[in-house]
């Protein structure tokens, strides 16, 4: 199955980088994936969930926000608020140049990140999340265990997946100007929740509070023994990918 290297600006005007993963045959629909928090679309199980869905007839795109990977811009002048705008270039650019983003799906705080940005995305049908928080507030606490000294000092470095970041203080004052409550209540679109009773960084009970605030038509993926970035079992990232897309299966019209 193909796939090609895309460039597009942020609302910015950084140049962001994105992989974009074809079917063999014309895509049937296209995904938006979000990567997680410091992470890039080249992580492993990024390339597992977009190579999956491409053997389903979706087409995927994957892209770096802004600051990593192969992104343009400085990741410590980055927030919650610039990784929705990230997506919705995203989804702009899909919208532009291949075909609408029928589906998002969204990794750990790119999950939140798909959430509060949905309601922006109209022709967005499916809304998946993979180990996502139910909120920012959840992300920020764990950022302030990290690095205690980061709201007096204004920056500070943490270490996440064994490499270090710079993160500024507005990355706090921005997560605690968010509330993802009412964006799911709203979502207005099918959701699937996927998480794993074993994920000990964002604990099930996330994934179970997105599920209880969200309406139906929604489910619950349990990737039992899954760990937090599907690193462990390339299974684990096909499932989410064929689940997603049987459901598209179902409910997209024919041709």
């Amino acid at each position: 199955m193909p796939s090609t290297i895309a460039r597009f600006r942020s609302s910015s005007g950084a140049l962001l980088a994105a992989r974009v993963d074809r079917p063999d045959e014309p895509p049937r629909a296209w995904a938006l994936l979000a990567h997680c928090f410091t992470c890039s679309k080249d992580l492993r199980s990024a390339g597992w969930l977009a190579r999956a869905l491409a053997s389903r007839g979706v087409g995927c795109v994957r892209f770096d926000f802004t600051g990593l990977g192969e992104s343009e811009g400085e990741f410590s002048g980055t927030d919650f608020s610039s990784n929705v705008e990230d997506l919705l270039a995203a989804a702009a650019f899909m919208r532009a140049e291949l075909g609408p983003a029928r589906l998002l799906v969204g990794h750990s705080l790119g999950g939140a990140a798909v959430l509060a940005a949905a309601a922006r995305v109209p022709e967005a049908e499916l809304v998946v999340t993979i180990a996502a928080p139910s909120g920012t507030e959840h992300f920020r606490e764990k950022l302030v265990r990290m690095a205690p000294d980061l709201e007096a000092r204004g920056e500070a470095e943490v270490t996440l997946g064994g490499r270090r970041f710079r993160i500024r203080r507005q990355l706090l004052e921005d997560l605690a100007e968010h509330s993802l409550e009412e964006a799911i209540a709203s979502l207005g679109k099918a959701l699937i929740v996927c998480h794993s009773p074993a994920d000990r960084t964002v604990e099930i009970a996330q994934g179970e509070r997105i599920f209880a605030l969200a309406r139906h038509p929604k489910s619950f993926l349990c990737l039992e023994g899954a760990d937090h970035l599907l690193l462990a079992d390339e299974r684990d990232a096909r499932l989410v990918a064929e689940t997603a897309g049987l459901w598209l299966a179902r409910h997209l019209p024919p041709g």
